[in-house]
């Protein structure tokens, strides 16, 4: 008769081998086949504008929004990456003569387009007028939001100058003037959260007195 030893075997070893072995069995094996495939080159495509007058070649990846393609790739930083989903205005652009949230436009889409940034309104030593008229009238606090207010507020005298009508005009029909309720409206979608509304309503009434 064969003396087999005596086990001493607790529930919990048997648990805890139970599960070591499942593990086990139920892991596969790591070779060659089963290793990720390799990282694919992202594919680019070629776009051509001018930028505050001086023509830009990129090969982007054609996800690459317009502001992006601005702040990293021709570090035009300037223009302000806020909400990143065209509810703040931060990264208004004029494009083409016309205002838009450059978060919100591919750069591929803009080919042989005329883009101005803030960097291209004016400079330290030579202001746009719409720039002086913020510095006078206090138009800025934290400034983050800054470029793209003054970019919109050269556009929006632009769009009354040219008879575009808003949503607070009574007669469509009737040439918009350069009204402190007619600017607010236009203005709306360029949020500061300084608050500085009223400074920034003065700055563009001075300009647009200057241009009456």
């Amino acid at each position: 008769m064969v003396d087999w030893p005596r086990l001493k075997l607790s529930r919990r070893g048997v648990l805890a081998g139970t599960t070591v072995t499942a593990v086990a069995v139920g892991a596969p094996a790591f070779t060659e086949a089963s290793a990720p495939p390799a990282a694919q080159p992202v594919p680019t495509a070629s776009v051509t504008f001018s930028v505050n007058g001086r023509e830009r070649r990129l090969a982007l990846d054609p996800r690459t929004t317009l502001l992006d393609a601005l702040r990293e790739h021709l570090h035009l930083t300037g223009t302000k990456k806020g909400c990143d989903h065209g509810q703040c205005g931060a990264c208004t652009v004029i494009v083409q003569g016309k205002r838009i949230n450059s978060c919100l436009s591919l750069a591929v889409m803009h080919e042989g387009h005329e883009i101005t940034t803030i960097e291209g309104l004016g400079t330290p030593d030579r202001l746009h007028p719409m720039q002086a008229a913020f510095i006078r009238h206090d138009g800025y606090q934290c400034g983050y939001c800054t470029p793209g207010q003054i970019c919109s507020a050269v556009a929006v005298l632009d769009e009354i100058a040219r008879g575009i009508p808003s949503h607070v005009q009574d007669d469509l029909t009737a040439s918009p003037r350069a009204t402190a309720q007619e600017m607010r409206e236009r203005m709306s979608g360029n949020i500061c959260r300084c608050g500085a509304y009223s400074n920034i309503a003065e700055a563009m009434a001075d300009v647009a007195g200057d241009n009456a």
